[in-house]
């Protein structure tokens, strides 16, 4: 063993090494939790200006469409630290047994958890008529589909991965109207659609999970890079070379307007709207070129937040270390404040309460986070203290 682990002094310095390994984890799945936060407070106090996918460019200003733009890092990221972070359990509890069992079984769980209490938080109806299937049932069904993938060798692994994230927009011209064999399938897998319930109901697929099945594999396959035995500066190398090799290559994909964005860009008015319109990307499905500058974008970020001070690390880890308990709270506390604020000061848009600009938007969610710190520490540390088997799965 190298001296300088074998003594006091290098053994305190690989557990530091490896504690801030994980918390930059934390720290990244609590950034892209808070620009989230900003794009549910849109969704909520910004009814008035909805954006379509890709955003309508003749109706969107630029203050929005960038505001929305911020949130499109949020899924793609956490869906691939997901993959990451059930590489880096498995290391911890016993191998890929542990893994796959946890994922199955929770992936199953955050799927019920749509169903129920996240569409509860969105309607505040018991009985809604459609119930939107959305980042958490995209989260859930990838894990589940990864307990069985992550028992392949990580080379063929990292093959599926890529060939579903790079491959999947060939499948675009594939339409299967409802009620033809396979429409049910096809909506779950790549197109948004409705699925007819048995109780008189319908399931609307916002987010089809075969592109985020690729993310979260590829977020597994890079696992290893997270190993005690990588030096923070080999990892840092790695995933310098991984967002640059992606945002290249995004970049030149979408200037040749061949393939991967099912929306072609388009020179406008003044170089602010030809940038726009270069950006202007599909999430619903995400397109590849939504994937390559989002997750581009993610590993220079995990690169940055390396180097961040330990307070800032430390105040974004607030929020990611208890992503769930953050999720379900933030739409429960939105909607009460909007649904407060039509009671207290009656609607200013329509049948609606809105806030009057972006500014305030943003001013809002930064309240609202402040609350939401406080609670998150709070169940961080009554998680940490339980000894509840299923703690584990909030």
């Amino acid at each position: 063993m190298n001296q300088a682990v074998a003594s006091p002094a290098g053994a305190q310095a690989t557990k530091s090494a490896t504690a801030k390994r994980i918390v930059t984890i934390d720290a990244l799945r609590g950034f892209v939790m808070l620009l989230m936060l900003v794009d549910h407070a849109r969704e909520f106090f910004y009814m008035h200006a909805q954006v379509s996918d890709p955003v309508n460019l003749a109706t969107t200003p630029a203050d929005l469409f960038f505001t929305r733009l911020s949130a499109h890092l949020c899924a793609p990221v956490f869906v691939a630290l997901t993959g990451l972070s059930a590489w880096l359990y498995g290391q911890r509890r016993g191998g890929k047994r542990a893994a796959s069992e946890f994922l199955l079984k929770r992936g199953l769980f955050l799927i019920v958890l749509e169903l129920t209490l996240v569409n509860f938080a969105w309607t505040f109806s018991l009985t809604p008529a459609t119930y939107f299937l959305q980042v958490m049932w995209a989260i859930g069904g990838s894990m589940v589909v990864l307990a069985g993938l992550l028992w392949l060798p990580r080379y063929a692994l990292l093959a599926v991965g890529l060939a579903i994230v790079f491959g999947h927009n060939l499948l675009d011209p594939i339409t299967v109207q409802p009620g033809q064999p396979g429409a049910t399938l096809w909506a779950i897998l790549h197109d948004r659609g409705y699925i007819a319930l048995p109780w008189d109901a319908r399931a609307r697929t916002s987010y089809p999970v075969l592109p985020w099945i690729g993310v979260i594999a590829l977020g597994h396959a890079i696992g290893p890079w997270f190993a005690q035995a990588v030096d923070a500066a080999t990892r840092r190398r790695r995933l310098a070379f991984l967002g640059a090799a992606s945002l290249t290559l995004f970049l030149v994909l979408r200037w040749v307007n061949l393939y991967g964005e099912p929306v072609p860009w388009v020179h406008g008015a003044t170089p602010l709207q030809t940038v726009i319109s270069f950006l202007n990307l599909t999430k619903y499905p995400p397109s590849l070129d939504f994937l390559l500058l989002t997750l581009g974008v993610g590993a220079l970020l995990l690169v940055a937040f390396e180097r961040l001070p330990t307070r800032a690390l430390a105040l974004l880890t607030i929020f990611g270390a208890a992503p769930l308990f953050f999720y379900l709270a933030h739409l429960y506390l939105l909607h009460a404040l909007n649904r407060v604020a039509l009671l207290a000061l009656g609607p200013n848009q329509g049948a609606l309460f809105s806030v009057p600009n972006i500014a305030s938007l943003w001013l809002l969610a930064a309240v609202v986070a402040v609350p939401l710190g406080f609670a998150c520490r709070w169940f961080v540390g009554v998680k940490a203290r339980s000894n509840s088997a299923w703690m584990s799965y909030l």
